[in-house]
């Protein structure tokens, strides 16, 4: 529409000395020039003037020593919730121009903002550690173990910042015997990486500790940015000692904590990291002991009652011995008995025995009168009357002795 009548006033120029506009044909047109004429803008500048109301938007003015603009973000507290805007920020805004045109205000209608000098930060930061991912040095199995009772401790930060106050105060209250060397660097400023990495090399040649802390205090990303160069990066991943590090809030990330062995949350939670805590460890000695004296005392009520039963299981020798005495003595008792019993036994089987061979004996038919005839010269028994010849002499051994006889004649019997 505006076109349009700016056509029909050039056509109608010499009929019309004045083309009248209302205020909002004016501002509607100039809203349209602008937007149409520009592209989206950057631009960087120091808020002032800076608002939220209730409907989310923000709207403040940007500035610098000589001139100022008006702003608006639509929807801005929901979309940078984690980006709290004050007055005297220095940010950086996309923008594109316009026209308010209910007051005629010149103004810049933000898309995207950003602290000012972060954007570019941002990027060198990704870009670096994308390519030291790349190359390894963020892998775990380069990351080395923390000793479990370091007996010394380097930390690497300012020595005149708070920092270096509450680890010192924590690794005592922890564990007092662990020694802290300190090895002062900037930790802020353009000369401050190299700084860093002179320390870290200067702890790795002298060996004297057995981790390091790197640590410093919360700050803005420039602030932060010496634990995000690379040479300070390649120096963590070449110390030999392992090292922790401890860069700003929680909420805060270096490329330093990616390539350090270990990455603590604040500086004094570094400091508990690096350290076993002396109450933790008595509490556990105290209960190790408490179970070891009552292993001993089941160890040794058991050993107690095995020793009470092999003492009821051996008795005194003194009583072995007379038991055995005893024993000696029913055995001897015993075989006193059977050797008599077999003795009286035996005895008496002898006295059947010679009863019986006495009967069957000849001495027997002697002492009766009977005689035993014996050939004088072979010896010879004779048992009939045909066994001698006549003129034989012949022994007759009676009961008393022998005679000797001279055989003059055989004289049988009539049965005969």
């Amino acid at each position: 529409m505006i076109n349009s009548r700016l056509a029909k006033a050039e056509d109608t120029k010499s009929s019309f000395e004045h083309i009248i506009y209302s205020v909002s044909e004016l501002n509607q047109m100039v809203q349209t020039l602008l937007e149409d004429a520009f592209l989206p803008i950057w631009i960087e500048g120091e808020i002032s003037n800076f608002s939220c109301p209730r409907s989310g938007h923000w709207y403040f003015s940007l500035k610098d020593s000589n001139a100022q603009v008006r702003c608006a973000l639509f929807q801005g507290g929901h979309r940078y919730q984690n980006l709290p805007l004050k007055n005297g920020m220095q940010i950086l805004a996309r923008a594109k121009i316009s026209l308010y045109p209910v007051r005629g205000e010149f103004q810049l209608i933000v898309d995207y903002l950003e602290l000012a000098g972060e954007g570019a930060l941002h990027k060198t930061f990704d870009q670096l550690k994308a390519r030291l991912a790349t190359e390894g040095l963020f892998d775990v199995v380069h990351k080395k173990p923390l000793p479990k009772f370091p007996k010394t401790i380097g930390v690497l930060t300012s020595e005149t910042g708070a920092v270096l106050r509450d680890i010192c105060a924590i690794l005592k209250k922890r564990f007092p015997a662990i020694a802290i060397i300190i090895y002062p660097c900037l930790v802020q400023g353009k000369t401050a990486a190299t700084q860093i990495v002179q320390q870290i090399c200067l702890a790795n040649q002298r060996q004297e500790c057995d981790l390091l802390i790197l640590a410093r205090g919360g700050g803005s990303l420039e602030d932060l940015w010496p634990f995000n160069e690379e040479a300070v990066a390649r120096a963590i991943f070449n110390s030999h000692l392992p090292l922790i590090s401890a860069i700003g809030h929680e909420t805060d990330f270096t490329i330093a904590d990616f390539v350090a062995d270990c990455r603590a949350a604040t500086p004094s939670m570094a400091a508990q990291l690096a350290s076993p805590d002396i109450k933790e460890l008595q509490w556990l000695l105290t209960k190790t002991t408490q179970r070891l004296i009552k292993l001993i005392q089941v160890r040794f009520n058991y050993f107690q009652q095995q020793l009470e039963n092999f003492y009821k299981r051996l008795r005194h020798p003194h009583q072995r011995l007379q038991n055995q005495g005893q024993h000696l003595s029913d055995l001897s008792q015993r075989l006193t008995l059977a050797m008599k019993t077999r003795l009286q036994m035996r005895q008496q089987q002898l006295f059947s025995l010679s009863r019986t061979l006495h009967a069957v004996s000849p001495l027997g038919s002697l002492s009766r009168g009977y005689a035993i005839i014996k050939n004088a010269k072979t010896n010879q028994l004779i048992r009939t009357i045909h066994d001698p010849n006549i003129g034989d002499q012949v022994l007759a051994e009676i009961i008393d002795g022998k005679l000797l006889c001279h055989i003059i004649s055989k004289l049988p019997n009539s049965s005969s």
